[in-house]
């Protein structure tokens, strides 16, 4: 148990979560034996699940064995219905059960008994379900509110030293039910592997998971400097600039992008990705989400309509005054007779331009008047590496004789010669304003 005093927990609070198996029972007696030398303050809690009659009597066992400690013990009851996602809705409900307790009770850490066995059998898990080197880090030692001190004890070590001890403990049948992968590996997979190997390979295994671990944490830092650099104002990545990462930095990358809009990464989504972003295409990663990695930038699209129809809703602006918004893209226009201040979107309007001013998204046949002629508009969006997704939802300012003249945000004309007797202001309600380029 000196994982306490490496934990820096010496002179601290610990809640124990006991089950009443060996596991958890020797959790729960080891730190009794060490929490004078390291003054700890140890308090109990076990947590009924509803699933099994005999857990009560699994529940009094606990409540009878801390009393016999002199520790404090906390019963939380659930209730769960069987059902697909059992294990993974009773771990979520049995946390969230022990925080409540350690908040309530003001304690530093939840200590649960998770052991070098059970490090192994969560490895083989994820190496069997195509794991990354990150899925592979296993159990953690220690994370915000929780630390597991046993994670270098295998499930023999813990079981000879209840023997010694002279204390028993529970049996849960569902430990022993094959219709749980995790079963299936303890039963049949990890006594296998030791047979082959001709030694109990469960605390190499362990020990294997703490190593990557520690390369994790260090690749995960590089990950979050890469991160930061390739990361544009809108949120989508630099192309050229994710390409240039090492493979192992632009899969982190790739897969942080994804979480961020809700994707469920696994390595053959994120390799998915990878390939769009080597190609300069795009992949769907789940639920008609796409990667799509054109026009010098890489993003996630989600499915579905999430721009403005195009051609949709129009505002005009006969003159000085006027003012509106264009509805389906947040964006505000108003004519004034001055410069806007800074951090707004202006055009200086020429003395002969022809009114009224058209403020809509864009249309088939739209084309824009540049100081080399006119261009069509798809040509300048493209030129301009305007996502295909969000052309759509542009909005495109166009004089009397419908000829583009402003594209806000994206594209500003030469100002007029001589001084402007007007401006249009535009200000869009979200993302930060950049500068835009002449043509």
């Amino acid at each position: 148990m000196d994982a306490y005093a490496r934990l820096g927990l010496e002179g601290r609070s610990v809640l124990c979560a006991v089950s009443g198996g060996a596991d958890s029972v020797a959790l729960l007696v080891g730190t009794a034996c060490v929490r004078e030398r390291l003054g700890l303050r140890v308090e109990v809690a076990t947590v009924d699940h509803g699933l099994r009659p005999e857990a009560s009597l699994e529940t009094r066992s606990v409540v009878e064995l801390a009393a016999r400690l002199g520790l404090p013990c906390h019963v939380r009851e659930l209730t769960l219905r069987p059902g697909p996602g059992l294990e993974a809705r009773a771990r979520q409900a049995r946390y969230a059960a022990l925080e409540s307790v350690r908040q309530e009770r003001g304690l530093a850490v939840v200590a649960t008994a998770h052991s070098a066995t059970d490090q192994a059998e969560t490895l083989l898990m994820r190496l069997a379900r195509g794991a990354s080197t990150r899925g592979v880090v296993g159990i953690q030692e220690a994370r915000t509110g929780l630390v597991r001190p046993l994670l270098e004890r295998t499930r023999v070590e813990l079981v000879d030293f209840l023997a010694e001890q002279g204390v028993g403990y529970s049996t849960d049948a569902m430990n022993a039910d094959p219709a749980f992968f995790r079963v299936r590996v303890r039963r049949d997979a990890l006594p296998a592997l030791s047979r082959a190997a001709g030694f109990p390979v469960e605390a190499r295994l362990a020990s294997f998971a703490r190593l990557a671990a520690e390369d994790d944490a260090l690749l995960t830092d590089l990950a979050d400097a890469a991160w930061r650099r390739v990361r544009l104002e809108d949120g989508s990545l630099e192309a050229v600039a994710v390409r240039a990462l090492e493979v192992p930095l632009r899969r982190r990358v790739l897969a942080r992008l994804l979480a961020e809009h809700g994707v469920e990464t696994d390595a053959a989504t994120v390799e998915r990705g990878m390939r769009a972003v080597e190609q300069g295409g795009s992949a769907t990663v789940g639920r008609g989400s796409r990667l799509r990695a054109t026009g010098g930038r890489v993003r996630c699209v989600a499915p579905g309509p999430v721009q403005a129809p195009r051609g949709g809703r129009e505002l005009c602006l006969e003159g000085a005054g006027a003012q509106g918004v264009l509805e389906g893209t947040g964006w505000v226009f108003r004519v004034e007779s001055h410069a806007p201040p800074a951090g707004m979107h202006g055009l200086a309007l020429a003395r002969d331009l022809c009114w009224p001013l058209t403020v809509r998204t864009r249309k088939p046949g739209d084309r824009v008047r540049t100081r080399a002629g006119q261009r069509r508009l798809q040509d300048v969006l493209v030129d301009l590496r305007v996502p295909a997704e969000s052309r759509d939802s542009r909005p495109v300012v166009l004089d009397a004789e419908g000829t583009v003249v402003w594209l806000p945000g994206l594209w500003t004309p030469p100002s007029p010669v001589g001084s402007s007797e007007h401006y249009l202001w535009a200000t869009p309600l979200g993302p930060s304003i950049q500068r835009t380029p002449s043509l």
